[in-house]
């Protein structure tokens, strides 16, 4: 059945709506940041650039670093725009916008995050590197779908049940990485850790400035869990939704994040940028 103009929305030239992109403009491998101006820090490694599109805070660009297609899109903060960015990625790949139909054939895209993120255990040091072996939603985005399949409801329900956060209407999802893009991008220059991913980063993320959250000790009960020898290592804004979405329609997703601070110790980065530039440098190495 074909997809009404309401639900699949195309631009006057064919592109998708909000990226802007037509189905040739993106290649297999996916390389995802937050901050537009972060997707010149990736492409400029590359060997050559042949798309460059923008709409709003969406900004791609693909190239050839190395033999191999890759692009990189800026996606803005919060799986809100995950929510976008992913869905549309997909429809890239997998609907015939002539036709307005689900291919039949499927294409799996490879899609890692490099991010930033706040580390909430002591022993993690600024600018360090964590791969997320895991996403923990505390913004709701996978409650919107059927999303049971791809959930580790183990997973969710020790941490629902050591919270006890149910009479605050907080009920976190919890998703896995892609295990074969984890092994890939695996060495000792990298820590793995389970992601919370938040619905906001003042409040929601324990922060205090004039408005005191409704949680008190929120990262404190966070940095005490564990499951199966791991810990929640570090809060950001798009990991679980990231994984979600990713694994419902098909796809292979890890998240990669810089640690800019410690909200334990109190610290953020002073080299910020070269700490970035030297995980866009390792991710680029492992990809190819």
């Amino acid at each position: 059945m074909a997809l009404l103009e309401s639900e699949l929305i195309l631009n006057p030239d064919g592109s998708i709506y909000h990226l802007n992109l037509l189905p040739e403009d993106i290649a297999p491998t996916i390389i995802v940041v937050g901050d537009p101006n972060r997707v010149s820090m990736v492409s400029k490694y590359f060997d050559t650039i042949e798309v460059i599109k923008e709409k709003r805070e969406f900004l791609t660009q693909t190239g050839v670093y190395r033999g191999k297609r890759i692009s990189v899109v800026s996606t803005g903060i919060g799986t809100d725009n995950i929510d976008i960015v992913f869905n549309e990625l997909d429809a890239l790949a997998n609907i015939d916008f002539k036709t307005r139909k689900v291919k039949s054939k499927k294409k799996q895209l490879q899609i890692i995050r490099i991010g930033t993120s706040g580390a909430i255990q002591k022993d993690i040091p600024i600018d360090s590197f964590i791969a997320s072996t895991s996403g923990i939603g505390f913004e709701g985005l996978l409650h919107f779908y059927e999303s049971q399949s791809v959930r580790n409801e183990t997973l969710e329900a020790s941490l629902n049940d050591f919270l006890g956060w149910h009479h605050l209407n907080i009920v976190p999802y919890a998703v896995d990485c892609s295990e074969e893009l984890l092994k890939k991008f695996s060495s000792n220059r990298i820590r793995f850790g389970i992601t919370g991913t938040n619905s906001g980063f003042y409040g929601p993320q324990g922060r205090n400035l004039r408005l005191p959250p409704r949680i008190p000790d929120f990262n404190d009960k966070l940095r005490d869990f564990t499951y199966q020898k791991q810990r929640i290592t570090n809060l950001e804004m798009e990991t679980a939704g990231i994984y979600g979405l990713a694994k419902l329609l098909g796809h292979q997703a890890l998240s990669l994040n810089v640690i800019l601070a410690n909200r334990m110790t109190g610290e953020f980065s002073k080299n910020g940028f070269l700490a970035i530039d030297d995980l866009i440098k390792y991710a680029l190495g492992k990809l190819t």
